[in-house]
């Protein structure tokens, strides 16, 4: 693959998606249809007005510290250097691992880096599969990654926290700390380990903690 190549990691966001369960699925339909629209236009002159109503937990979403914190940075607070450019690693998980630990994290130079963790587990999106026992990160992988100084964490998996856990440690370590959470990534196998930059960039909405975005590697 030449350099410059651009690989997309998000998931399709589409009417009816279940990307957790309990949330509501979006709902995305026509606020101005094409055909109603030629009433306001010149013949021959047609535009579309698309509407949609979801959860900002949807898709491939960016979580900010204003997720899990009321004094925490929400989305329109998160500097782009944050979130966009970012110098980035992925660290391969064994599959059927479940809980993933530092032992995975200690031999990498994570400084200033986003990490990508690639458990696999993605490909049971859209299948009941995807919901129950989901790879995630332990509160001791979360700490570790602050001390090794990642500015980004993301997940190919349901919740980069262990759900049967009401604590969120995880969340709670790494925003608390300003890092940025990449949740229900996808395709990071077609990434290299190393040298490339990485993207997630959410809609600047002020008191919003959580929203969807288009999640890419730059080769």
């Amino acid at each position: 693959m030449s350099a410059g190549a651009l690989i997309d990691v998000s998931h399709v966001v589409e009417d009816g998606l279940v990307t957790y369960q309990g949330l509501p699925a979006p709902v995305i339909c026509d606020y101005l249809s094409r055909e109603a629209s030629r009433s306001h236009y010149a013949p021959g002159t047609e535009f579309h007005i698309g509407q949609i109503q979801m959860v900002a937990n949807t898709g491939t979403y960016v979580d900010s510290p204003f997720h899990r914190f009321a004094d925490g940075k929400d989305l329109a607070n998160l500097p782009l250097a944050s979130l966009a450019n970012l110098d980035a690693v992925v660290v391969r998980i064994e599959r059927g691992r479940r809980a993933v630990d530092t032992a995975v994290f200690e031999h990498l130079d994570l400084r200033g880096k986003a990490v990508l963790v690639d458990t696999g587990w993605s490909v049971h999106w859209r299948t009941d599969s995807y919901f129950e026992g989901h790879p995630f990160l332990t509160a001791a992988a979360a700490r570790y990654l602050v001390e090794a100084g990642a500015v980004m964490v993301g997940i190919d998996s349901l919740n980069i926290d262990d759900t049967e856990d009401g604590r969120r440690p995880v969340h709670t370590t790494l925003l608390h700390n300003d890092i940025p959470i990449v949740e229900h990534l996808t395709n990071l196998a077609a990434l290299p380990d190393r040298g490339f930059k990485f993207f997630a960039v959410p809609v600047k909405v002020r008191a919003f903690g959580t929203f969807p975005v288009r999640a890419f590697a730059l080769l």
